[in-house]
């Protein structure tokens, strides 16, 4: 089966090269037993092609499972996807065959697989290496014979650095992979999807199909679309539904776009130099390097003083520092001989710096105050408080319990 029999076949809209290309390594694989890691940002449809693999495999008449590691509590990922023995844990009230057992002699995608906690990857590797696991609370060993599939949305290198994910499985899984372009490099996808969308929109609620006039169709090439394919269909939804007039000028469609900006610029995505931000942790991480740098020139330009000042080398760094803060008036130059009259005379006057300068690093201090700050400043909310922090309800969630926050 050709390209865009598949496509028409799983309903793929697009003729961009790297979506090409994914669809036929979907489909080169798709006979071999061997596992697949699907990656592309979120809303590029990564769902689709386990579906592919699955149907041109020797398993298409087995079980197909698709498990979103992401919405699985961590307490109860393991029962899931194991199974478990009655009374292994309270509330185990019967038996139980997980995603393993009921998906033998066929697919199981496992999307966000990223999210996975350390001791369910170590049981993972395990299905991968042998086809062989435990249920929970149970000592007899079960074999699978199972297919995985699994897929990420984030960059599990990172993570691994972090060990945050098992470097064994990574490769366990990354037999063959797969990658998704995002819809910003696809830019001759933009307006077809855009009128697929369009149009089925149109017949679903009964109404004329929304037009762009050119300016507008510029504009929604020119959008970085960090959403991809899901946050453009939902726009089209939202311009079918709410605008009267249904050709929608570029004025029009601006008050959609969150961020337009007329200059395209280049987005760095996952590069080594990458000055953005995938988490809360790495900006703690950012802002306590600088401090330590800050310190660092903070302690140079002292030593620099003391020896352009011969007359003060008997003072130690504390003691220097006092004094060229102890007054109102500004110090400049070679400390000690600028100071007023009346400060000269004075007894030096040590004070205990040690407070701010032995400030606490621990980034889990930091996470702790700035959990704390946020939801005092929204009373509780917790979902407030996680768009404040920058981060999902659910991970505000597990960090209130790791910390074990009031």
């Amino acid at each position: 089966m050709d390209i865009q029999a598949i496509k028409r076949r799983f309903g793929i809209i697009g003729h961009a090269p790297g979506l090409n290309r994914a669809i036929e390594v979907a489909l080169r694989v798709a006979p071999t037993d061997l596992s697949v890691l699907i990656s592309g940002e979120s809303g590029t449809g990564k769902e689709v092609f386990p579906q592919i693999i699955h149907q041109f495999s020797a398993r298409k008449h087995g079980p197909y499972i698709a498990v979103n590691c992401g919405a699985i509590p961590e307490g109860t990922i393991d029962s899931e996807l194991f199974g478990h023995e009655k009374g292994a844990f309270t509330g185990a009230h019967e038996k139980r065959s997980g995603y393993f057992e009921v998906a033998n002699n066929g697919s199981i995608f496992l999307d966000e697989v990223s999210e996975l906690p350390l001791s369910t990857q170590v049981r993972l590797l395990r299905v991968l290496e042998s086809g062989e696991f435990l249920k929970v609370g149970s000592s007899k060993l079960l074999k699978t014979n199972v297919r995985i599939i699994a897929a990420t949305n984030v960059d599990i290198v990172r993570l691994m650095g972090q060990e945050k994910f098992r470097e064994d499985l990574y490769y366990r899984l990354n037999t063959v992979p797969i990658y998704i372009p995002p819809l910003r490099d696809r830019k001759e996808d933009i307006l077809i999807l855009f009128r697929k969308f369009a149009t089925d929109f149109a017949e679903k609620y009964r109404m004329p199909e929304i037009l762009l006039d050119e300016e507008a169709r510029q504009m929604l090439i020119q959008y970085s679309w960090p959403g991809n394919i899901r946050q453009l269909k939902n726009i089209t939804e939202q311009i079918s539904i709410i605008e009267k007039n249904r050709e929608i000028d570029a004025n029009g469609l601006r008050k959609y776009l969150p961020d337009y900006s007329e200059e395209t610029l280049p987005a760095l995505i996952n590069s080594a130099s990458d000055k953005s931000f995938a988490s809360e942790r790495e900006i703690l991480y950012k802002i306590l390097f600088d401090m330590k740098g800050d310190m660092h020139d903070l302690k140079k330009l002292v030593h620099e003083i003391i020896e352009k000042s011969p007359h003060d080398m008997d003072l130690d760094d504390n003691r220097l520092m006092d004094k060229l803060y102890s007054g109102n008036e500004p110090v400049y130059e070679t400390g000690l001989s600028r100071l007023p009259e009346n400060k000269r005379s004075e007894s030096p006057h040590i004070e205990d710096t040690e407070e701010i300068i032995e400030e606490s690093l621990s980034l889990q201090d930091k996470e702790v105050e700035m959990i704390r700050k946020a939801l005092d400043k929204y009373s509780g909310k917790r979902k407030m408080a996680a768009g404040e922090l920058g981060i999902s309800e659910r991970t505000l969630y597990r960090k209130i319990k790791q910390y074990d926050i009031d």
